[in-house]
């Protein structure tokens, strides 16, 4: 975290907050952000209801995939972040790491036919893809929420290794 470089790590372990408050208040604030940033692009929403028929049902859970894929993109960086003080670092593990998730069902048709339907299944774009079309599956919201989980729970234990 970048925390770390910049010194303010030794004063929060001075407060009485636990490892895995730093990383939920870390997440939980640019989660808010992405929220925010997210928020002008209902204007969109609601010009094309005025001037047209707009089903809600895609509307709303394009917005609910965008709020879930934006949380795992974050939870990964924040744990990209953990492992390294160095800035750029953390920039290229988390991009590469998130990329990989994209693209795991484009390359479908090179990989072994065993594994496709596993690479397809641990593809980000597959479950938003499902989900932007207006269909909320449990399934889908089960993965985001485990590589959310998974990734927040990385960052805590990467943060914890200092004191060892």
């Amino acid at each position: 975290m970048n925390e770390k470089k910049t010194g303010t790590l030794e004063l929060l372990t001075t407060k009485p907050v636990l490892d895995a408050e730093i990383v939920l208040g870390k997440f939980l604030a640019a989660w808010a952000l992405l929220a925010v940033t997210l928020l002008p692009t209902l204007l969109y929403t609601l010009t094309m209801g005025l001037l047209g028929s707009l089903d809600p049902g895609p509307v709303i859970s394009g917005y609910i995939g965008l709020l879930l894929m934006g949380a795992v993109y974050i939870a990964i960086g924040i744990f990209a972040s953990s492992l390294t003080e160095n800035q750029i670092v953390a920039f290229i593990v988390s991009f590469l790491l998130i990329l990989a998730l994209f693209l795991m069902d484009k390359v479908l048709m090179y990989v072994p036919e065993a594994l496709a339907s596993t690479m397809e299944f641990l593809s980000i774009d597959y479950h938003f893809s499902n989900i932007a079309r207006g269909v909320i599956d449990s399934r889908d919201i089960l993965y985001f929420a485990s590589l959310l989980g998974f990734s927040l729970y990385l960052a805590t234990l990467s943060l914890e290794r200092r004191k060892w």
